[in-house]
């Protein structure tokens, strides 16, 4: 049986930096900081999910939380005068306080652009979600995409997959397209991949998609 592994966990201090990056030496502090770092993120995924957000990381110590929020769009998650930075802060305490009510940190909340969109898995794994929700054809999105990736100078190659009940169909399938070269065994690739769901009338599409930037010597 083939085990598959996560590209980003692969090149772990090599290309990659860790997306949470505290430590505590006591045992119960190292607990309670992974289980808000899980919850945490995962509902700011959901309620961030229409702003193009591509990562969420997290710094702490005892008494602060710094979130990094990066996105493509910037004035969407701050909003006119600082108002969505404002609500977001408040949504991130009030679920810190359900998490654990006796040791709420101050946080503190920085949003850095992302300047090419189109080269961030993350990014472009909405834009195909988003595409599929629209009710536009599959075959359609898929090669716009990937062509719209690949037009970027930068980009090595591509390689976009959806599994699901694609057209609606009653037996479920996987498509994919590739352009250009994704190699996923050379640690030095610097491969960029993320998933994403497109929510449906008739179920969930499946979203995964590849991009290699190309290959680090440093």
């Amino acid at each position: 049986m083939t085990h598959t592994a996560h590209p980003y966990s692969q090149r772990l201090g090599l290309l990659r930096d860790w997306k949470s990056r505290w430590f505590f030496n006591d045992n119960q502090k190292y607990r309670e900081g992974l289980r808000e770092d899980v919850l945490l993120r995962e509902y700011l995924q959901k309620s961030l999910r229409s702003m193009y957000v591509s990562s969420i990381d997290m710094e702490r110590n005892d008494n602060v939380l710094r979130i990094i929020i990066k996105t493509s769009r910037p004035g969407v998650v701050i909003g006119h005068n600082g108002e969505g930075m404002a609500r977001l802060k408040k949504q991130i305490l009030s679920k810190l306080k359900d998490i654990s009510p006796e040791n709420v940190p101050d946080v503190k909340i920085d949003v850095e652009e992302i300047r090419t969109p189109e080269a961030d898995a993350a990014v472009v794994a909405y834009m195909v979600a988003e595409g599929l929700e629209k009710r536009l054809p599959f075959r359609r999105i898929l090669k716009q995409t990937a062509e719209k990736v690949n037009a970027n100078r930068d980009i090595g190659g591509v390689r976009i997959e959806v599994s699901g009940r694609l057209g609606g169909a009653e037996m479920a399938r996987n498509e994919k397209i590739m352009h250009g070269r994704v190699p996923l065994q050379t640690l030095r690739a610097d491969v960029d991949f993320a998933r994403e769901k497109a929510f449906l009338p008739y179920g969930v599409i499946g979203i995964k998609v590849w991009i290699f930037k190309g290959e680090v010597f440093e």
